[in-house]
């Protein structure tokens, strides 16, 4: 049976992101303390609890999946941000967008009972569409040891240029077993699963996923986390999670208002911040000069 490489959590980004495109996955050890993965389960527990299992086989009928986390957790957020994790996704997000976003933020919970999850791909969330780039970076941060018993992520190393329609042997299929603190780092492409839960305790995992600016996410950002609690996060999250121009042209809007009360076109910073004139908020500067460069270099048209 293959295995997941185990790297520290301080392993350069380079050799991160040279395993990630090998095998598709890999585990980081020891990137929380015990002292916050507790406090991080403490915080969220509430929720979790109140959360309905799945009504379906895929989504877990004895599992449950918390969302919404950037506005309900404080500590979440500082996982959203960690910059050894955003080290990875400008390596294997930004060759193929100018800005990446935040995807889901979901807290999947495997109680005892739950069997093992459909083989899959992350990125079949946009359907087969795009099949040359790679549209997304996963991470599963473990709030409890992951074990072959309790539900540990099923990963088909060295998947990643497999046929839409491979389907997995039980040989080829590793286990993401890791300590408590530790993270499954995994592409958009590789196959995976939910692994079978078939002790008598729970798995608690942290999915945060990254993905290309210019792609839908799974999960709204802008109805999980609204403008009235976006506001309140610092820029950088703000930018991260959506509120922050994709591109050029990707992502503006015309506040609804009565006539000649309002401006046109604004970025979704706006919302956030009320401030922003018509003529210069179609994007960041920087972003504006990037597609000036680009128009310069283009060749023009036949007449």
């Amino acid at each position: 049976m293959p295995a997941l490489q185990h790297l520290p959590a301080d392993a350069p980004a380079e050799e991160i992101t040279a395993t990630l495109q090998r095998d598709g996955g890999l585990i980081l050890d020891a990137m929380l303390s015990q002292a916050e993965t507790d406090a991080l389960a403490a915080e969220l527990r509430p929720y979790v609890e109140a959360t309905q299992p799945g009504r379906d086989a895929f989504s877990g009928i004895k599992t449950t999946r918390t969302g919404a986390l950037v506005a309900r957790s404080p500590l979440c957020r500082k996982l959203v941000l960690d910059p050894r994790v955003r080290a990875i996704c400008d390596a294997v997000l930004l060759p193929n967008c100018q800005r990446y976003q935040l995807h889901l933020t979901q807290l999947i919970r495997i109680m005892p009972g739950q069997p093992a999850q459909a083989i899959h791909r992350d990125r079949w969330a946009w359907g087969k569409h795009m099949q040359a780039i790679e549209p997304q970076l996963n991470t599963i941060w473990a709030l409890t040891d992951f074990t072959a018993a309790n539900g540990a992520t099923q990963v088909v190393p060295g998947s990643v240029g497999w046929p839409d329609e491979r389907v997995a042997e039980p040989g080829e299929i590793a286990r993401a077993e890791m300590k408590k603190g530790s993270v499954l780092l995994y592409t958009g492409s590789v196959f995976h699963g939910g692994g079978p839960n078939d002790s008598d305790g729970e798995r608690w995992g942290l999915n945060i996923t990254y993905a290309l600016g210019w792609l839908r996410q799974e999960e709204n950002q802008y109805l999980s986390c609204p403008p009235e609690i976006a506001r309140t996060l610092e820029p950088e999250l703000q930018a991260l999670i959506g509120y922050a121009m994709a591109y050029y042209a990707l992502g503006y809007y015309t506040p609804p208002l009565p006539p000649g009360e309002g401006p046109e076109i604004v970025p979704p910073e706006h919302a956030l911040t009320g401030g922003g004139a018509a003529d210069s908020t179609m994007g960041s500067a920087a972003l504006l000069e990037a597609i000036r460069a680009e128009l310069r270099g283009a060749k023009e048209p036949a007449e």
